[in-house]
């Protein structure tokens, strides 16, 4: 019932010192995260820094992540814009280039109502043959994708997921509840994964599972095992870094740690900008905590 695998990397964009897509270390990153446990990764999502990625730029990470593992994990392809005619074409150019799932973000900044978001996602559903991960982060978008939304979308045959994102577990419960088993639910957030999944969820799109894959693989793992003693260890253990992987906007911290800690992925684009020594320092130690498990 996890039609993307259980644990999916959101996979940050490398640059080049001048800015430009590093497509080479994209290529060798999402090879390393798959040998670390993602089965499947989210190419050009939020942790992807999409809204500064030209349409092209997109497609070609696309089939850099799609070249790189093959069969070896579900490539998923971030294309939800909040201009649904957008989303359709980078849809149906994500399936062009072999993606296997896509990943639709609830429109951000119009704050559309809840049929215009049905027909959005139903349109960028429409758009080709794969299966698509809604993406509810009223957070970061101005607008939540209400249950009983939730619950209409799911009736279509290609919306098969969502990432949720809202942090409340009450609403998760409640996903839970009003839609059938085969509608999986991921949590969005590192930090709810285990608690999210005593309630359903199937397992996590993460931003730590850049640095500490296994371990989040394997508290899922356990979970999925219901071995809750070895999972709730590791939940406590990695707490500390997924909360040092959010001290700044996401993936100012992330970028910041693989640039010391793995190779040269760059600065974000402008307006973010690279993250503190002081953060750095924070996840360092945090990690270095998880690594001793």
């Amino acid at each position: 019932m996890a039609p993307f695998g259980h644990l999916l990397t959101a996979m940050i964009t490398p640059f080049t010192s001048t800015g430009e897509v590093d497509y080479e270390r994209t290529w060798r990153l999402a090879r390393f995260l798959v040998d670390n446990g993602s089965e499947g990764l989210v190419v050009t999502g939020t942790t992807g820094e999409s809204p500064t990625l030209t349409n092209d730029e997109k497609v070609a990470l696309y089939r850099t992540v799609v070249e790189a593992v093959g069969d070896k994990a579900q490539i998923v392809a971030g294309t939800g814009t909040y201009n649904t005619a957008e989303s359709v074409e980078l849809t149906r150019r994500a399936a062009e280039v072999g993606c296997r799932g896509v990943m639709a973000v609830t429109p951000y900044y119009s704050r559309p109502p809840q049929q215009g978001l049905i027909e959005h996602f139903t349109a960028v559903a429409d758009a080709s043959d794969l299966p698509v991960l809604l993406y509810n982060i009223p957070g970061r978008t101005g607008r939540r994708i209400e249950i009983d939304t939730l619950a209409r979308l799911a009736e279509h045959p290609r919306i098969v997921a969502v990432k949720d994102a809202v942090g409340e577990l009450a609403f998760t419960t409640n996903t839970r509840l009003a839609t059938d088993e085969p509608f999986a639910i991921y949590s969005g957030d590192d930090i709810n994964t285990l608690p999210m999944m005593a309630v359903g969820a199937v397992g996590v799109v993460s931003v730590a599972a850049h640095l500490a894959g296994k371990q989040i693989k394997a508290m899922v793992e356990a979970a999925l095992a219901g071995d809750l003693i070895t999972a709730r260890g590791l939940h406590l253990a990695l707490a500390p870094l997924a909360g040092a992987l959010f001290l700044e906007p996401n993936p100012m911290p992330v970028k910041a740690a693989m640039n010391a800690l793995w190779e040269p992925v760059g600065d974000p684009r402008s307006p973010l900008v690279p993250a503190s020594e002081e953060t750095v320092q924070k996840i360092k130690q945090a990690l270095g905590e998880v690594q001793q498990r």
